[in-house]
């Protein structure tokens, strides 16, 4: 079977594997058969890829310790342990790693399932360094006559994943004075630059809406949203860095086609988690049925960048249009919620929430991207918080209690507001006017400040 070259799919994961078993069988490169030619020409990269955690120790180039390891992806940092026998324990769990590569991977797919390869020497950080680096310095010291470094072994995809591996390490460290980093936005585009869908287009590409004016139609239905919807929904979207997903209840009257938002309903699961996210939904949809609502739509966050539909955003939401209109062909909406927390691009500091809907491609041309359309709604400001509302909340917190993505409220938001200071001026305009239970909110904030 011939081998696989650098270029062809599976080739990082097939180096990664390899890369696992010069872990086991290279004990130090500097004996007398490092140097020398390996069958095949590929001296070079075996000489590189036989650089383990273990030599880089031995040569002093890192020191085990505890916590020293990092890695950032998609909003979440997970910690390690590095061991003097070059093995890495996950913090969070405690289970052992034998390279960088084996807990990358491992980790990227706990947010991302369809992740195969985790690019760990370059997504691995040593007290903020990408170990790649370190390699590099090692190679320098004991091959200075050796390349620099040997061609990218990485997609077109995954170096553009790095880089925002990289945006989210900017946003954790916050800078010195904890003033917040800035990370290179993802620009929207307009849809009618999108043409026929393209398998390498990044799916993650933000998509601006299209107003139904605009193209000379009707909007097909009126929304209506309950102000505890949005003031729990932006609640949930404010307490991590990673995205969050949820669903929304109410009902859809067919004489009037008036959709009202009446409950939002969390999902208290992780990205990854499909047996939780199982029981979680399970547990929805009796909580649908015993308060007599209807699933209308479903709500998630993008919480440092636009209120804007991704490609995948736009996919996802056709496909429950589809599903929950069902088999007779019947209209029934489905409403899709997209919420902005922490966007510096926000005026003042309510988080901005957009609706939007999909409209499918014209039949003659069938392969193309549905349209996002924005939809207009209107806000119905409740006349308290429901025990529900506050319930929820407060199982939300516990939820995400000690969380390595649980955002820091102690810390600066912009200027001399803290995270917490913009979390509560966002929930304000959502919160009704009864004051009778400001208490039970200061006892939340209170609980976020001293998990945080």
């Amino acid at each position: 079977m011939a081998a696989l070259d650098a270029d062809s799919p599976g080739a990082e994961e097939c180096l990664e594997e390899d890369e696992e078993e010069l872990e086991m069988s290279v004990e130090d490169p500097e004996n007398e058969s490092a140097g020398k030619p390996a069958p095949g020409g590929r001296s070079c990269i075996l000489t590189r890829r036989g650089i383990t955690l273990r030599v880089l120790l031995k040569d002093g180039l890192i020191e085990p310790g505890e916590g020293v390891l990092s890695i950032y992806y998609l909003g979440k940092k997970f910690l390690g342990d590095l061991l003097p026998d070059g093995k890495i324990t996950w913090q969070e769990t405690g289970q052992v790693f034998n390279s960088p590569s084996a807990w990358a991977t491992y980790c990227k797919k706990l947010v991302n399932p369809a992740k195969k390869s985790g690019c760990g020497w370059a997504s691995v950080r040593y007290k903020g360094q990408k170990l790649d680096q370190c390699k590099a310095a090692w190679l320098k010291k004991h091959q200075p006559n050796a390349p620099a470094a040997e061609e990218s072994l990485v997609s077109e995809g995954e170096e553009e994943e790095l880089a925002e591996e990289d945006e989210d390490e900017a946003r954790e460290d916050n800078g010195p004075h904890g003033k917040r980093l800035e990370s290179k936005n993802r620009t929207p585009v307009r849809y009618c630059t999108l043409g026929s869908r393209d398998s390498a287009r990044n799916p993650h590409t933000l998509v601006e809406v299209t107003s139904f004016a605009a193209i000379n139609k009707f909007q097909p239905f009126n929304v209506a949203i309950s102000s505890n919807v949005l003031l729990l929904l932006d609640f949930h979207s404010h307490l991590t860095r990673s995205e969050v997903v949820g669903y929304l209840g109410g009902r859809w009257d067919t004489s009037s086609q008036v959709l009202t938002v009446l409950r939002a309903f969390p999902c208290r699961t992780r990205l990854g988690d499909a047996e939780s996210a199982a029981a979680v939904e399970e547990e929805i949809c009796q909580n649908l049925f015993m308060r007599g609502l209807a699933l209308v739509g479903w709500y998630h966050s993008h919480p440092f960048s636009h209120a804007l539909p991704s490609l995948q955003d736009i996919d996802a939401q056709m496909d429950y249009q589809l599903k929950l209109q069902g088999s007779n062909n019947r209209f029934q909406p489905c409403l899709a919620l997209i919420c902005a927390p922490y966007y510096h691009g926000n005026q003042g500091v309510e988080s901005k929430i957009s609706p939007f809907w999909v409209m499918p491609p014209p039949e003659q041309r069938p392969n193309d991207y549905g349209i996002p359309m924005e939809v207009e709604v209107t806000y119905v400001q409740d006349g308290f918080l429901t025990n529900d509302v506050l319930h929820e909340m407060m199982l939300l917190v516990e939820f995400y209690k000690g969380a390595p993505d649980l955002v820091k409220f102690q810390d600066i938001w912009s200027q001399e507001q803290t995270y917490l200071d913009k979390l509560k001026g966002s929930l304000a305009s959502r919160t009704p006017k009864d004051q009778g239970f400001a208490h039970v909110l200061e006892q939340i904030y209170t609980l976020l400040k001293q998990g945080s």
